[in-house]
């Protein structure tokens, strides 16, 4: 069972799936598992642990994502409820040829979806993202915290 987990219990705003079981031989993530897969898509969670930095800066908050092999147009970068954002994408499996003969595969495919509850003072109608060198780059601009004007008040007496 897929459970709703934050990465950080100090983080509010992580919204990351968690399968207690990844990574385990009989988890949920493989072919001969004792418990079934709960998603509906046999391939999604197969790349599903895509690896992402949000780091907050003054003027932004800013999300590094590691997707080799993976083209601009294969990720896709949402909003949804108006602060949630949403990377995703897929990895498509190689076509395999009948007369190839596979000694190892450790490269995963399958597609992949990491969502994150935005902070109130994120202009989510200004969200840039970039890809360079197998990286997505998603940058999330922040309101101004205006600074309550401090006004010296006068002692008589």
């Amino acid at each position: 069972m897929s459970l709703i987990r934050r990465s950080n219990v100090f983080d509010p705003f992580s919204l990351d799936l968690w399968d207690p079981f990844q990574g385990f031989p009989f988890g949920s993530g493989s072919n001969n598992s004792l418990f079934p897969r709960i998603s509906s898509d046999s391939e999604t969670a197969a790349f599903a642990g895509a690896r992402i930095d949000w780091k907050e800066t003054p003027e932004a908050h800013v999300f590094k994502a590691d997707v080799p092999g993976l083209k601009k147009e294969e990720v896709k970068v949402e909003v949804e409820d108006g602060n949630v954002l949403q990377i995703s994408g897929e990895r498509n499996k190689e076509q395999e040829e009948k007369n190839d003969k596979w000694h190892r595969v450790e490269r995963s495919s399958g597609k992949f979806m990491r969502r994150f509850r935005l902070p109130e003072n994120a202009k989510t109608e200004q969200i840039k993202a970039s890809m360079e060198n197998g990286v997505l780059t998603v940058t999330v601009p922040k309101e101004e915290v205006k600074k309550p004007e401090v006004k010296p008040v006068q002692i008589t007496g």
